[in-house]
């Protein structure tokens, strides 16, 4: 009997959150999942230790300081090709053997090399939501034109893509994005005013990296998935409802034209939806906790949008459209890089985004370069009100 050849994925960010979570599924599943190509940015040696788990094909630190001690801490594994530079990562997700490519990288950076593995036919596991948020219109454009499949590894949009799974022919009435809260949900506006980093690094529900935990306090982590949403299940915005719901067991749901709403629900877990991403259709075996219904109430609040500024921005974006998101976001990985930093406070944050919204170019139908132009501008004018 032939023996079956195992998919072999290209995780960029492989030391993140997403991306370490990713390799215990593939270790998990070693009879159908091999790892060729490992990416990070700066995190040298716990990518060295991944590589020697799992001895890759090709390992690539973006942070070219670090590519002479990579080569050192792999020089035991002669035949592993070691590059280094974000040049390098957009060249591996082309490389032949490759079947799939989990976008795990953080922020716009994660955009070239999306863009790079999607003209290469490759399946996209999306974890990086700012390539939607920023470029959407045109990715969704290049998926369709190299029929390269898109599936979203999100918990949010996994569960709306497993809710829509049979559905093909029906009418989507109204995408029910759920939210935790996050730390603040019950906090006043002058309690906001006070909070610090070590306060909003705090989440209630989930373990993510610092990033994507600080926009999940601001909500403008939230914002940034009605906006993929928009793209990735083709709902306008106004048809996409989000609702705060802190026990995060309702990962999302979908309402039909005939009022009928299905729902995907599950314990926090993040391989989860990777391992989903990476099988689609089949559902394989996951250890770990079951859901437990009797335990908990699940409950359902609106968002305080006067409260969660950046919610609103978000939602401001997509109705003015164009490069308006993409403006958003790199203003946004300024002033959380910032706080993170101890150089901005939690409410100026979304003073500088909003701020950042009015004085930056606005480009009605932004092609690649204009992108790129647009990310530069708004991050410079963002670093300049910090």
């Amino acid at each position: 009997m032939e023996k079956t050849r195992k998919q072999q994925i290209c995780i960029l960010g492989s030391t993140g959150s997403i991306g370490t979570q990713a390799l215990q599924v593939v270790a998990d599943h070693s009879d159908r999942y091999e790892i060729y190509a490992l990416t990070a940015n700066n995190q040298v040696e716990l990518l060295a230790e991944q590589a020697h788990k799992f001895n890759p094909e090709v390992v690539v630190i973006a942070n070219e300081q670090h590519y002479d001690k990579l080569k050192e801490l792999l020089s035991d594994i002669p035949l592993i090709k070691i590059y280094a530079g974000s040049k390098a990562i957009e060249e591996v997700v082309e490389a032949e053997p490759i079947d799939m490519v989990l976008t795990a990288m953080v922020g716009f950076a994660g955009l070239a090399p999306t863009i790079r593995a999607i003209k290469a036919h490759k399946k996209i596991c999306l974890a990086n939501k700012e390539t939607l948020v920023v470029a959407g219109e045109l990715i969704c454009s290049l998926a369709k034109e190299y029929r390269a499949p898109i599936l979203p590894v999100d918990s949010e949009h996994s569960a709306i893509f497993q809710s829509l799974v049979g559905e093909d022919c029906n009418e989507i009435e109204k995408i029910l994005l759920t939210a935790s809260g996050g730390p603040f949900r019950k906090f006043t506006q002058e309690q906001l005013a006070t909070v610090t980093k070590a306060d909003a690094l705090r989440h209630p529900t989930w373990s993510m990296g610092a990033k994507i935990t600080i926009d999940s306090a601001t909500m403008m982590n939230k914002g940034f998935e009605v906006i993929e949403a928009k793209w990735l299940f083709g709902v306008p915005a106004e048809k996409i409802q989000v609702l705060v719901h802190p026990q995060s067991i309702v990962h999302s749901a979908v309402q039909f034209a005939d009022g009928s709403v299905k729902a995907q629900l599950g314990v926090p877990d993040m391989r989860l939806p990777i391992q989903y991403a990476f099988s689609f259709p089949e559902r394989l075996n996951l250890s770990g906790d079951r859901l437990d219904l009797f335990k908990q109430p699940l409950e359902f609040f609106e968002p305080d949008l006067d409260k969660f500024r950046c919610l609103a921005l978000a939602y401001e974006s997509i109705k003015k459209g164009g490069n308006m998101p993409c403006i958003v976001n790199a203003a946004n990985e300024i002033v959380n890089r910032a706080f993170l930093e101890d150089r901005c406070s939690f409410l100026k944050m979304s003073e500088i985004i909003e701020m950042a919204m009015g004085k930056c170019t606005f480009i009605e139908k932004p092609s690649y370069e204009d992108l790129i132009a647009t990310d530069a501008e708004a991050r410079c004018i963002a670093e300049e009100a910090v």
